[in-house]
């Protein structure tokens, strides 16, 4: 073992032993605490990972190890042991103050295993740009794993500027404040719950609930809208959502709950993601072309 050409034993190595440091920080420091993270530190950040990636790619000619990792034998135990700590978070229950496998996106092993991760994406990457040679193989490849790599550092270090605060809006009385966890936190726009609506079926229970609201904003919006369930309105950077209501009451409701998301990050998420669609469609249409040839 560990003699050159390194096979997937070092790669499985490399992981497992992300995943002991990862035991070890857990127990010595605690979660990842990702409100560290907010905006500028997360695009310092970025852009230092970056920096780390070119730097390791120019160097992975006189250091076997930086050239290991933008093989397949590194990549492939890696993403093995992503979907194993993914598989295992979609098995616990996750809460936004847990800890260990009950917070995964805070756990260390899960994180250093998807940093791992995109350390490897982003070698690759590099590695394709250099060596482009035909344009069918080559575009829909690094639409894939560009777009890959752009979703998942944006969806990870974007979590800390991630708001979401809940409302209680009361018919005629224009609202400001919302809850951020136990805090009471002033908002940038107000609301005001103009009428609360409830259509139920024919046993009573709620088929539909929605909030008829006006909004004000501090740029100078003054904004009419309802707010459905699963229909969110979005106004400067928040996605406002029907939440709740007073149970009690239900239809004679007047107070509506309302949750008010704002992630600036997310449009680079998206990006990501449409970048791998397109990849995905690009390998599609190449693919059947060479078919037919």
């Amino acid at each position: 073992m560990w003699n050159k050409p390194w096979t997937m034993k070092e790669g499985f190595l490399i992981g497992g032993g992300l995943i002991v440091t990862g035991l070890a920080l857990e127990l010595s420091v605690g979660p990842v605490a990702w409100n560290t993270f907010a905006w500028p530190v997360n695009g310092i950040v970025l852009a230092g990972f970056l920096a780390i990636i070119a730097l390791l790619f120019l160097l992975r000619k006189k250091a076997y190890a930086f050239q290991f990792l933008g093989t397949s034998q590194a990549a492939i135990p890696a993403m093995i042991y992503a979907v194993a700590l993914t598989v295992v978070m979609g098995l616990t229950r996750q809460e936004p103050h847990g800890s260990w496998l009950s917070n995964m996106l805070t756990f260390w092993p899960f994180v250093l295993i998807y940093v791992y991760i995109a350390l490897i994406l982003g070698i690759i990457i590099l590695r394709r740009l250099v060596h482009l040679s035909s344009w069918k193989r080559d575009i829909p490849f690094l639409l894939n794993h560009l777009g890959l790599f752009l979703a998942l550092t944006t969806a990870t270090l974007g979590n800390a500027d991630m708001q979401r605060v809940k409302m209680i809006t009361t018919i005629g009385q224009p609202e400001w404040r919302a809850l951020d966890g136990d805090q009471i936190k002033e908002m940038p726009l107000s609301i005001e719950l103009k009428k609360f609506i409830m259509e139920t079926y024919p046993d009573g229970s709620p088929k539909r609930f929605a909030s008829e609201i006006k909004i004000l904003t501090m740029t100078g919006k003054h904004i009419q809208t309802t707010v459905d369930v699963n229909k969110p309105y979005e106004v400067d950077g928040w996605k406002i959502y029907q939440y709740g209501y007073d149970t009690q009451m239900g239809a004679e409701s007047q107070i509506s709950i309302l949750e008010l998301v704002s992630d600036p990050w997310l449009p680079l998420v998206y990006s990501g993601i449409y970048m791998m669609l397109a990849g995905a469609v690009c390998m599609f249409v190449t693919g059947g072309r060479r078919k037919r040839v």
